[in-house]
């Protein structure tokens, strides 16, 4: 069983309580780095109700919604746990996140005000130094979620926002592990403002195939170095 501790936090009773559990436990554990432990995280119903300061009802009705998403499966006489992707599954998530966040930039050159596309290089400005990229992993982590977030919506088109942010969840934890390996932070800052340039220059053949080949190169990495999935 793992010891790896879901980072949830209390939520305000005096809204839709079950749907306020749900998104605490959906943020927690598509934000957790579940692919660090020898095993996948264990829900522990009861702790999770403490933690979150109510019964084990809203609970497991937010389980039960994370199972239906895919995020959770429940195993008889075990419990529920948290999924964790096999290599395959990553490597086709990520194919198709390629082409998703691909068009996504295409239609961002064409769409977004330049106010927006500047907004993804201030993201950045604290990270100019490769050295100080790798002292704030953790910040660097949340900080190249947030701008492949941000690409899709500066698409402006929300059913592809949508599906971008189902597949998305599922994804969010293998690139916060991966972000970690290999000096591969570093390149990522290189890959970025190399992107933001294509955007603000409204290049959009050439935005689209820079996101592109960014996640593509991503694929190469897990299907490399990614033995932990096996």
């Amino acid at each position: 069983m793992s010891d790896l501790k879901l980072p949830v936090r209390p939520v305000d009773v005096h809204f839709v309580l079950k749907d306020k559990v749900y998104d605490a436990l959906k943020e927690a554990i598509t934000s957790m780095d579940i692919y660090s432990a020898a095993e996948p995280p264990k829900l522990d119903e009861r702790k999770l109700a403490e933690e979150l300061g109510v019964s084990r009802t809203p609970v497991r009705e937010a389980i039960s919604r994370l199972e239906q998403e895919g995020l959770v499966q429940t195993i008889p006489r075990r419990g529920a746990f948290v999924v964790r992707k096999s290599k395959r599954e990553i490597l086709e998530m990520i194919c198709v996140w390629a082409a998703l966040e691909g068009m996504a930039a295409r239609l961002a050159t064409k769409h977004a005000t330049d106010k927006e596309l500047a907004s993804l290089r201030k993201l950045f400005t604290t990270f100019d130094d490769a050295d100080e990229t790798g002292a704030q992993i953790d910040e660097y982590s949340e900080t190249n979620t947030e701008f492949h977030q941000a690409i899709m919506r500066l698409s402006k088109c929300g059913l592809l926002i949508q599906i971008g942010e189902g597949l998305f969840m599922h994804m969010r934890s293998i690139r916060s592990q991966t972000i970690k390996e290999r000096n591969r932070a570093s390149q990522s800052i290189i890959d970025h403002i190399r992107i933001i340039e294509a955007l603000e220059d409204r290049n959009t053949d050439l935005a689209e195939r820079l996101v592109r080949e960014h996640a593509l190169n991503l694929a190469e990495h897990v299907k490399q170095y990614a033995d932990y999935l096996e």
